[in-house]
C-alpha cells in the first residue's frame, strides 16, 4: 500500500515550491496539482507525483493532508471588473476542485491548510496602528477583505467531512525568488526606495523562511484550526520598512510619493501600497510557534547576505 500522501495545490509557487521541498527531505510522500506537466517536474523532481487535475486521483487515494496555495497575484494589473474575476476564479476553482475531492475520498483527509492573506482585515482607517489579531471581522464592500472572505469560505465547507480546516492569513512574504522582495530590492539598492503617502500605514511582513515553517506548523499541530496569522511580530510603518530595507543596503530614503497619485493610478488596488493592516500572530505564539526571524532588521539582513 502507498504511504498517505500531502496534494499540495499551487506547488510550483513561491511557497509551494520550499514546501515540497522540506516535506520530501522528511521522505514525505508528495501529490502536487499544476498545468503544466514539464515545469512541475523540472522544478519539482521525479518524486513528486503530478496530476493536472484532481478528478485524475481515485476515490480510494490516501491523502493525508491538502495544502491549497492556489492564487493569481493581487498586485499587478487594476482591479478592473474583469481582473477581479480572475483573481477570485484562481482561487475559488482550485478550492471547490479541492472540495469535490474531499467529498468522494474514501480516506478523508485529517487537514486542509488554506491560503489566504491579511488583505481579510481589509485597509485600515487612515493611520491606524490598531491590532488585529484572529478575532478581527473583515470588512465588507473592500475588495481585498471580500476576495479572502470568499476563500475562507470555500474553504471552510471541508469541516463538514470532518478535515480541520486552518485558514493561513499570510502577510507579505519577503524571501529570494519570487513575492516583493524582488520587486522592492533594485530600488533600495539604487537608494531610490520611496515612502508611500504619509507612510504611517502598517506593513505586516513574514519571512520566507518562517512563512513555509508555520505552514508545517499548522499541519502537524492537532490544536491548531481556523485563522491562522502568517506575520511577523515586529509589524513597522511603511516609512520604516522602507528605511530598513534601504540601510540593508547602506543606503539612506529620499523619496515621497503623495498618496493622490497613487490611489488616482491604481485604483482600488492602492489600498494594497497605501492603507496596511497591523496584523498580530496571537493565534500562532498562543500554539508555541517560534519565529526564526522575529524583527524585521534581522530578516532583511539575512537575504541582503544571502
Amino acid at each position: 500500500m502507498k504511504p498517505a500522501a500531502t496534494l499540495v495545490i499551487g506547488a510550483t509557487g513561491f511557497i509551494g515550491r520550499a514546501l515540497v521541498a522540506g516535506l520530501l527531505r522528511d521522505d514525505r510522500s508528495v501529490i502536487a496539482l499544476t498545468r503544466n506537466l514539464q515545469r512541475a517536474r523540472r522544478l519539482l523532481g521525479s518524486q513528486v507525483e503530478i496530476v493536472r487535475s484532481l478528478r485524475d486521483l481515485p476515490d480510494d487515494s490516501r491523502i493525508e493532508a491538502i495544502v491549497n496555495l492556489a492564487g493569481a497575484p493581487v498586485l499587478g494589473m487594476p482591479w478592473t471588473e474583469s481582473r477581479r474575476r480572475e483573481l477570485l476564479q484562481s482561487r475559488i476553482g482550485p478550492a471547490a476542485s479541492a472540495l469535490e475531492l474531499i467529498t468522494r475520498l474514501q480516506h478523508k483527509p485529517a487537514v486542509l491548510v488554506a491560503a489566504s492573506a491579511v488583505g481579510f482585515y481589509g485597509a485600515s482607517a487612515k493611520d491606524s496602528f490598531e491590532p488585529r489579531d484572529e478575532s478581527s471581522p473583515p470588512q465588507p464592500g473592500q475588495f481585498q477583505s471580500d476576495l479572502c472572505a470568499a476563500v475562507e469560505h470555500e474553504a471552510l465547507k471541508a469541516e463538514a467531512f470532518g478535515v480541520r480546516v486552518v485558514r493561513l492569513r499570510l502577510a507579505v512574504v519577503l524571501g529570494h525568488g519570487g513575492g516583493a522582495y524582488p520587486m522592492l530590492t533594485p530600488s533600495a539598492r539604487l537608494g531610490l526606495g520611496a515612502v508611500l503617502g504619509s507612510g504611517r500605514q502598517a506593513a505586516p511582513w513574514i519571512h520566507h523562511d518562517d512563512a513555509v515553517a508555520l505552514l508545517r506548523f499548522a499541519l502537524e499541530h492537532r490544536s491548531l484550526q481556523g485563522p491562522l496569522n502568517a506575520v511577523a511580530p515586529d509589524v513597522k510603518p511603511q516609512a520604516d520598512f522602507t528605511r530598513a530595507l534601504a540601510a540593508s543596503f547602506g543606503r539612506k530614503v529620499f523619496i515621497r510619493l503623495p498618496a493622490a497619485p497613487l490611489r488616482l493610478l491604481a485604483g482600488e488596488m492602492g489600498s494594497l501600497l497605501l492603507d496596511g493592516q497591523n496584523a498580530v500572530p496571537a493565534a500562532a505564539l498562543s500554539a508555541g510557534y517560534s519565529f526564526r526571524f522575529q524583527r524585521l532588521q534581522q530578516a532583511l539582513q539575512d537575504l541582503a547576505e544571502r
